[in-house]
C-alpha cells in the first residue's frame, strides 16, 4: 500500500502525518512553529521529524510515494520556494523543497496551504464528485483553493485563490496588506475577535463574539450580520469569476454553522450573475481538523 508524507506548515504549529491511499493517517505528530531561528533551522527540524515517523511506521525512506507540503503563500510552488508569508516573517525566499529533497530520495511537492486543504476535499470530502469547485477557509486569514476540469489551478506560482486581499469594503480601514477594506481585515477569525471586542468594550474570542451574536447582542449583531454579507459577495465574486459547481467552506470561522451558511446561499441565490450560477451549492468543508496534512499527502497520492 503506497504511503506519503503530509506536511501542514502554518504560523504557530507544523503537523505531520503519515497518509496511506485511502486518505487514513496511520501516524501523525506536531511541531511549534518556531520563529526565533533561521528557516534552516526549522526544517531541520521538520525533516528530523518525518524521519522518526517513518522509524516508528518501520519504513524506509524510500518506501514512501512521496513528501507533500502545504504552507501559507505567497509562495513558488514551481520553484518549491517559500516567498514571504506575513505569519511567517523571517522566511524570505526559502528553498524548502530542495531542502527536504535533498534528505528524501521520493518526490516533494510544495503547494499553497488552501490548495493543499481543496485537494483534500476533492479526494476524501465534499467535492468528491465535482470537477469544477472553489474551497474556501475562513480562519487566522482567508484564502482559496480551485479546481477547474478536475484539476487544482495553480496560477503562474502557485498563489491562485488570495481571495482574503480583496477589496469588499474599504470603509472598515486599511489591511496590514496596505490597501483599504480587504476581506481578511473584515471577516477573518482574528479581525472577529479584535472588531467583536471593540464592539463589546471587553476581550474576547472568536467563539465568545459569535456566542454574544446568537444571543441578540444589540453592539454584535449588525458586525456579524456584515461578515455573513461579505462572504457572501466572496462567494459570488468566486461564482462569477470561475463559475464552480460547488463552493466549500471550512476553517475554524465556518465552524458557526447555520446561521453563516443559511445568509451566504441568501445572498448568492440573489446576486450571483448568472441565474444557474444563483443555484450553486455552498456546503461545509467535511475535512477540517486534518485536511492540511490530509491534503498534503493528497498532492503525491490523489494525482
Amino acid at each position: 500500500m503506497g504511503m506519503a508524507v503530509g506536511v501542514d506548515i502554518g504560523g504557530t504549529k507544523v503537523a505531520l502525518a503519515l497518509v496511506n491511499e485511502q486518505g487514513n493517517i496511520s501516524r501523525h505528530s506536531k511541531l511549534k512553529t518556531d520563529k526565533s531561528v533561521e528557516p534552516a533551522v526549522m526544517i531541520q527540524r521538520i525533516i528530523d521529524a518525518i524521519e522518526q515517523l517513518l522509524k516508528e511506521e518501520g519504513l524506509e525512506d524510500s518506501q514512501i510515494s512521496g513528501i507533500g507540503i502545504g504552507s501559507p503563500g505567497p509562495l513558488n510552488s514551481k520553484a518549491g520556494v517559500i516567498s514571504c508569508p506575513p505569519n511567517l516573517q523571517n522566511w524570505k525566499d526559502v528553498p524548502i523543497v530542495e531542502q527536504v529533497r535533498a534528505h528524501f530520495p521520493v518526490p516533494v511537492v510544495l503547494e499553497n496551504d488552501a490548495n493543499a486543504a481543496a485537494m483534500a476535499e476533492k479526494w476524501l470530502g465534499a467535492a468528491q464528485e465535482n470537477q469544477d469547485f472553489a474551497y474556501m477557509t475562513i480562519s487566522t486569514g482567508v484564502g482559496a483553493g480551485l479546481f477547474a476540469d478536475g484539476k487544482l489551478l495553480g496560477g503562474a506560482r502557485g498563489n491562485a485563490g488570495d481571495i482574503g486581499h480583496t477589496v469588499v469594503d474599504p470603509s472598515y480601514g486599511q489591511c496590514p496588506c496596505g490597501q483599504k477594506g480587504c476581506l481578511e481585515y473584515i471577516v477573518s477569525g482574528t479581525a472577529i475577535a479584535k472588531r467583536g471586542s471593540e464592539l463589546a468594550g471587553e476581550t474576547l474570542t472568536t467563539e465568545k463574539v459569535f456566542q454574544r451574536y446568537e444571543q441578540g447582542d444589540a453592539n454584535i449583531v449588525p458586525y456579524i450580520d456584515d461578515v455573513f454579507r461579505l462572504i457572501g459577495v466572496a462567494c459570488v465574486t468566486l461564482i462569477n469569476t470561475f463559475d464552480p459547481e460547488k463552493i466549500v467552506i471550512g476553517g475554524g470561522v465556518s465552524k458557526v454553522g447555520e446561521p453563516l451558511f443559511t445568509k451566504v446561499r441568501d445572498y448568492v441565490s440573489h446576486y450571483a450573475l448568472n441565474p444557474a450560477g444563483r443555484e450553486t451549492e455552498v456546503v461545509p468543508a467535511q475535512l477540517d481538523q486534518n485536511a492540511g496534512v490530509v491534503g498534503a499527502a493528497g498532492l503525491i497520492l490523489a494525482n
